[in-house]
């Protein structure tokens, strides 16, 4: 709150002693009337629209709208464990202390997620400085100088201090507080989301790298076979009994096998980079990055077929959204106070001397104290259309809020659809492999009988490495869906004996 105030040094002299009672008098009315009027200015400048339906209705039931918005918001605090936010207990399903350890590296070096705390404590700072608007503020000045009055000139020694509360009898200020804590408490929530989304990630690129390791795996034994396919036909082309056309679609097909190969090194060389990053490490370190063999990683975990709604509710996003629309609603209400009167309280105490020995005594004191009421008449329409702005505001929050409800459901039953969908066809493509894996058996024995030839029982080698790629990389992708229901129920643990249709 600004104020003007009049300061006159009054310089004590034997000319103008009798003068001086009369000037400090005059001086003591001005800051009376200064503070009086508070901010005078914005009288002027008041709002010509009179108070709405809705206004006075926040003015009435004030008292009541506090306790409702005590009893209905929750107040969020931020968790010191940040591991409490990523349920360790979920990724032990893996059965994989090896993807444990990168996801706790994660959880205590990750670069975003530390941003994410900061900006907690960042919010956490404006709630404390809009908070402090609630309160008296006091101020003290120093003011030496140098002037005259007539015929005397002497130096002077000003000190003032003043003092200004606006009495909060609308619950204006404390609602503006109320909105910007709403504020800091969606800033929890983001950090909350930040590690279930870091976690997932570490757990999604982890997989990806062991479902590489089993690919490289299987095509580095599909390019030996297709290059001993190569050399024998090429030994059977010198004799005539294969076909040049035949030799050239051998050495294309062992060509092919070796691209994919460097294709699917290249891909886990930068699904590595990846998660050195997330870990919080240097790229460069990829070669020391362990991981467990393909063949011996599981989910031992539980997935329903249906989850219960109370899981959506208590996703990250979900409580923001809800969180917004309430800060929404309260800027409204401050919107609709701003149409009200202020009452403002003011305090001066002065002490003025001509050296600096004599300042602090009581005849060189003079104090005021006053108090003015402020009511908006006309500004413009201002306040009309801040109070529309603010409603269009909690409009969109509404509709977002009703948004994110529509997608979290969403992305829950995509995630659960994709891991039943997956595991049918992993089931179906198991019973394929097992088809194959017998007739290769039955191949290797009619080739130790001379039925066929080695090139013949190669052939059926490499169609049965090629389903065994086909069934790892199902194997991985359940995994991933496994991962994706984690982050779609935000890392909660779901009983088995609460599903709900």
């Amino acid at each position: 709150m600004q104020h003007s105030y009049v300061i006159i040094l009054i310089r004590k002299n034997q000319v103008l002693w009798r003068k001086e009672k009369e000037m400090k008098k005059l001086l003591a009315l001005a800051i009376l009337v200064s503070l009086g009027m508070g901010n005078a200015v914005s009288v002027l400048a008041a709002e010509k629209t009179v108070l709405s339906a809705g206004a006075e209705q926040t003015v009435d039931n004030n008292k009541k709208v506090k306790k409702e918005e005590k009893k209905k918001s929750e107040k969020i605090k931020p968790v010191k464990d940040k591991f409490a936010y990523v349920n360790m207990a979920w990724w032990n399903q893996f059965n994989d202390d090896i993807l444990n350890q990168y996801i706790i590296k994660a959880v205590e070096n990750n670069k975003d997620l530390k941003m994410a705390t900061l900006t907690i404590d960042e919010y956490y700072q404006n709630v404390v400085a809009q908070r402090a608007g609630e309160l008296p503020s006091l101020q003290a000045g120093f003011i030496p100088g140098y002037g005259g009055m007539m015929d005397h000139e002497a130096g002077s020694f000003l000190l003032p201090i003043f003092a200004n509360y606006e009495i909060d009898i609308f619950g204006k200020n404390h609602n503006k507080t109320s909105a910007v804590r709403k504020l800091y408490e969606s800033s929890i929530l983001d950090e909350q989301a930040a590690y279930i989304s870091i976690a997932s990630a570490v757990g999604s690129v982890y997989v990806n790298i062991v479902k590489m390791d089993a690919m490289i795996d299987l095509q580095e034994d599909i390019v030996k076979l297709r290059k001993e396919i190569f050399e024998i036909m090429s030994v059977s082309n010198a004799e005539g009994l294969v076909s040049t056309s035949d030799l050239v679609k051998a050495n294309q097909s062992y060509v092919m096998g070796v691209a994919d190969l460097t294709d699917l090194k290249k891909n886990r060389s930068k699904l590595l980079h990846q998660l050195a990053v997330l870990t919080g490490d240097s790229p460069n370190n990829i070669e020391e990055y362990k991981r467990i063999d393909y063949r011996d990683l599981a989910f031992s975990g539980y997935v329903p077929e249906f989850v219960n709604s109370d899981v959506i509710m208590k996703r990250p996003d979900y409580m923001k959204a809800e969180k917004m629309l309430e800060k929404a609603g309260i800027d409204v209400r401050v919107a609709r106070k701003e149409m009200l009167p202020s009452l403002n309280l003011g305090g001066l105490l002065l002490f003025n001397a001509t050296n600096f020995g004599s300042l602090f005594t009581t005849s060189n004191m003079l104090w005021g104290f006053g108090g003015g009421i402020v009511q908006p008449l006309f500004m413009g329409g201002r306040l009309k259309a801040n109070l529309k702005a603010k409603k269009i505001a909690y409009e969109k929050s509404l509709k977002n809020y009703e948004k994110v409800n529509l997608t979290s459901m969403q992305e829950v039953n995509d995630s659960l659809v994709s891991i039943n969908m997956d595991k049918e066809k992993l089931a179906k493509q198991k019973k394929i492999q097992e088809l194959e894996r017998k007739d290769f058996d039955i191949s290797k024995v009619r080739f130790s009988e001379g039925v066929i030839a080695k090139l013949d029982l190669n052939q059926k080698e490499e169609n049965l490495l090629n389903i065994n790629k086909t069934v790892y990389s199902s194997e991985f992708d359940c995994m991933i869906d496994y991962i994706s229901f984690y982050k779609a129920i935000a890392a909660q643990n779901i009983d088995k004996n609460i599903q709900e249709s």
